[in-house]
C-alpha cells in the first residue's frame, strides 16, 4: 500500500507511473490529499482544544482555592464545551482516516521506471529468449496422454475425489514430484535460504498484509466458519512471519524458502489450454522470499532471477524470461519477471515462475520496518516461484519422452533412484 508521505511528496510521479497500468488515479489521489488536509486540520484544532482544557483545569483548581466558586463553575462549563468540540474533532479525524484507508487499499503499486506501459500480456517484453527449441518426432504426445498411459497420473480420480483441476499422482509420478520438491529445497538452502514449513491456512490479516485482500479474494478458497483462506502461494504465510516486526539491520537480508501445496480457484478457459497440468486448482510449489533494505532490493531481484534461471538450466529445460508490462503486473508488484518454459509436446510456452519486487508496498501493510541512524524505515519485500511443479512436471514429461516412456533429467536421478519411467 502506498504511504501518505509518498503521495504527498511524489504525487505527479505516482499519477504518471500508474498510467502504465492503464489507470487514471488523479481524482483519487486528490481526494486522499484533501481528506488528509481535513484530518491534519482537525488534528491541529484538537491539539489546541486539549491544551486549552489542560489550562482550564489548572485555572479551575486555582479559582476554587481562592474561593471564586462562581468563576470556577463558568470555567467548568467552558471546559465541557471544549470536550464536546474535541469529541467532534476526533470523530472527524477518524472518519477522514477511514476514508483515506479505504481509498489507499484500492490503489495498486506504482511500476518501476523500467517497466513498460501496456494493457495485457501481449505487450510484455521478452528479456531473454531461447531460439533452439526441441523438436519431437511425429509420434510425440502431450503430457496428459503420456502420464495416463504410464499410469503415473489419474485426473479422473482427482475429479471424482474433489473436482476438476485436482490432479492425483501415483507410483513413479508421485516419486518424481517429491524428487523435484527436494531438489529445489536443497538448492535453495545451499544458496543461503532458511527453510520453513508454514501453515496452509491464513487469516484475513495475513491475506490483507501481502495484498491478497481485497484484490484476489475471488481466487482463494475460503473457510467461511473460521474466515480462513487456503493459501494461494507460500509467499503469504512466509512473508507474514515478519508482520508487525522491527527487524535488526544486522539480521538483513532475510532469505526464506518454503514448500507448500497451493490452492487457486481461477478456472481459466476451456480446451487444450487447461488440459492435464496446464491449469489446476491445487499444485505444489517451492517459494523463495527475501526481505531487504531499499537500496539492495533490485540487486536481490537480479540475484533471484539468476537463481531461478540456474534451476531450469540444471534441469535442461528450454526457457525464456519476460518482464511484465504495467497492465499485466500483479496489484502489489513494482516489477515482475516471468519465466516461461517450452512444452515440446504441445509446442507452447507455459509460465512456471514469477519473480517480483514489491518495494515497500507490502511492508507498509505488514508494518515491516527497520531502524537505522535513529530513523524507522520500511523494508522491501521480494518473492519468486522456485519453482511451481504442475507445469514443470508437464514439460519434463513431454520434453523427455521416448517411445517406451520418459527419461529422468540427470540432476534428478539421485533423488528418484530411477533413470526412466517405462
Amino acid at each position: 500500500m502506498l504511504t501518505l508521505q509518498k503521495i504527498r511528496e511524489e504525487k505527479e510521479e505516482i499519477i504518471k507511473g500508474l498510467k502504465k497500468r492503464n489507470l487514471s488515479v488523479e481524482n483519487t489521489i486528490n481526494q486522499i490529499l484533501k481528506l488528509d488536509e481535513e484530518r491534519r486540520s482537525a488534528q491541529h484544532e484538537l491539539d489546541s482544544i486539549l491544551n486549552n482544557i489542560k489550562t482550564l483545569s489548572k485555572e479551575i483548581g486555582q479559582l476554587y482555592a481562592q474561593g471564586k466558586g462562581e468563576e470556577a463553575e463558568q470555567k467548568k462549563t467552558e471546559t465541557q464545551n471544549n470536550k464536546e468540540t474535541s469529541k467532534r474533532m476526533q470523530e472527524k479525524m477518524q472518519n477522514a482516516e477511514s476514508q483515506i484507508q479505504a481509498l489507499l487499499i484500492e490503489i495498486p503499486n506504482v511500476p518501476h521506471e523500467d517497466v513498460k506501459a501496456g494493457k495485457s500480456a501481449e505487450e510484455n517484453e521478452i528479456i531473454k529468449d531461447q531460439k533452439d527449441l526441441p523438436v519431437l518426432p511425429e509420434w510425440a504426445k502431450p503430457h496428459w496422454e503420456i502420464m495416463e498411459n504410464l499410469d503415473i497420473m489419474d485426473m479422473a480420480a482427482g475429479t471424482k475425489i474433489t473436482g476438476a483441476g485436482f490432479p492425483l499422482y501415483k507410483g513413479k509420478g508421485a516419486k518424481l514430484q517429491r524428487s523435484l520438491i527436494q531438489f529445489f529445497l536443497d538448492k535453495a538452502t545451499d544458496a543461503g535460504y532458511l527453510e520453513v514449513i508454514p501453515p496452509l491456512l491464513i487469516n484475513e490479516a495475513s491475506a490483507y498484509a501481502t495484498g491478497q485482500l481485497p484484490d484476489k479474494e475471488g481466487q482463494m478458497y475460503e473457510i467461511q466458519t473460521e474466515k480462513f483462506f487456503l493459501i494461494p502461494t507460500a509467499e503469504v504465510p512466509i512473508t507474514n512471519l515478519y508482520r508487525d516486526a522491527l527487524v535488526d539491520p544486522k539480521e538483513l537480508p532475510v532469505k526464506l524458502v518454503g514448500y507448500t501445496p497451493c490452492f487457486r480457484r481461477e478456472a481459466g478457459s476451456y480446451g487444450k489450454d487447461v488440459r492435464g497440468l496446464n491449469r489446476v486448482h491445487q499444485f505444489d510449489k517451492v517459494e523463495i522470499v527475501q526481505i531487504q533494505k531499499p537500496e539492495n532490493s533490485y540487486k536481490a531481484l537480479k540475484e533471484m532471477i539468476d537463481y531461478v534461471e540456474s534451476l531450469l538450466t540444471e534441469l535442461n529445460i528450454p526457457y525464456r524470461i519476460v518482464r511484465l508490462c504495467g497492465g499485466d503486473m500483479g496489484f502489489t508488484a513494482a516489477m515482475t519477471y516471468d519465466f516461461e518454459i517450452y512444452a515440446a509436446g504441445q509446442k507452447r510456452w507455459l509460465e512456471v515462475s514469477s519473480v517480483s519486487n514489491f518495494e515497500s508496498f507490502q511492508s507498509n501493510r505488514l508494518k515491516l520496518r527497520y531502524k537505522e541512524e535513529g530513523k524507522t524505515k520500511l523494508l522491501h519485500t521480494l518473492n519468486g516461484s522456485a519453482l511451481a511443479l504442475a507445469r514443470l512436471m508437464a514439460v519434463i514429461i513431454e520434453n523427455n519422452q521416448t517411445q517406451d516412456g520418459v527419461n529422468i533429467p540427470e540432476v534428478l536421478k539421485p533423488y528418484t533412484k530411477f533413470d526412466s519411467i517405462t
